[in-house]
């Protein structure tokens, strides 16, 4: 049903919702949707959760992930997103888009605008892609203070503690940054760019009972592991952040350059969703249905 009816809108918390689906078994599968399209197309296929991905943001408008977009645009694709899916959603908070007090904006702003998790990475600014060189890391101690102030002004939101830390400080480092931001308050730690299984089950050993989030991101230092091989290794969460945006705009790559070749789209019309298939993703009938259901002529008093 449409989200502008209220019943059939969540009865809980975002946050709330994303720790069930962490807490209720198995590995929580959460796809990157980079907008409300990806969403539903996401929950048809029967995704229970999404993940909103920094570097799919970016590149959808445009721009590098260098940690240059704002609090309020991060908003906006959060709110199409919930608003289209209705899932819980766990949303890339970069560096929390500054100090103490601005990752508690940061919080407020998510929940405000429907986010179920946040995660929030212990680089400096300018940030990088966590599968590339020469990432800087903060002290691990202004991380904690970050964890800290996140935890403090969250109503629900689940924190997820990401770590950049094994590329450069190896997992000894790693896990001695993710004990302290455990300590600091996160929910769940994100282990970034670990290169072999070997190190995936050493971190997950090196962090008992902890709930853990693996990143099968494509062309990155991370080898191919499916989504039962990361639970095998001990990881409770695993996200694909830019498949969605990667396939999606591979597609547009060939409509353009069919149609500047042909000047006509006849050539993609078998790789297009039909105006059909696009009415029933959107649920275009259900909207319509519902506005028949409501709107109707009223007649002023005595015009019977």
């Amino acid at each position: 049903m449409p989200y502008l009816v209220s019943s059939h809108l969540p009865d809980s918390p975002a946050g709330e919702r994303f720790r069930a689906l962490v807490e209720q078994g198995g590995i929580a599968r959460l796809p990157g949707a980079h907008n409300g399209m990806a969403a539903l197309q996401a929950k048809a296929a029967g995704f229970k959760g999404l993940y909103l991905s920094g570097a799919a943001m970016t590149a959808s408008m445009g721009i590098p992930d260098l940690g240059i977009i704002t609090v309020d645009e991060v908003a906006f694709f959060i709110r199409q997103i919930v608003r289209a899916a209705g899932l819980p959603l766990l949303v890339d908070g970069d560096t929390g888009y500054g100090e103490a007090l601005n990752v508690m904006h940061m919080v407020r702003t998510f929940e405000d605008a429907g986010a179920g998790a946040v995660h929030l990475e212990d680089q400096l600014l300018p940030k990088k892609c966590g599968h590339l060189n020469d990432k800087k890391l903060a002290d691990a101690r202004d991380m904690a203070a970050k964890v800290a102030a996140a935890a403090k002004a969250r109503r629900h939101l689940y924190i997820v503690a990401r770590t950049d830390a094994a590329a450069s400080e190896g997992i000894e480092g790693a896990v001695a940054r993710a004990k302290l931001y455990m300590e600091a308050g996160a929910d769940a730690i994100f282990p970034e760019a670990l290169t072999t299984a070997e190190m995936f089950r050493e971190f997950a050993a090196r962090m008992p009972g902890v709930p853990l989030l693996a990143n099968m991101t494509e062309f990155g230092r991370t080898p191919f592991f499916t989504a039962s091989e990361f639970e095998a290794m001990g990881y409770r969460m695993v996200i694909w952040p830019v498949s969605s945006l990667r396939v999606a705009n591979k597609a547009q790559e060939k409509l353009y350059a069919a149609l500047a070749r042909d000047g006509s789209t006849q050539a993609m019309l078998g790789e297009m969703q039909t105006r059909a298939e696009l009415y029933e993703t959107i649920g275009l009938g259900q909207y319509e249905a519902l506005d028949a259901s409501i709107v109707a002529t009223v007649l002023p008093d005595g015009a019977a």
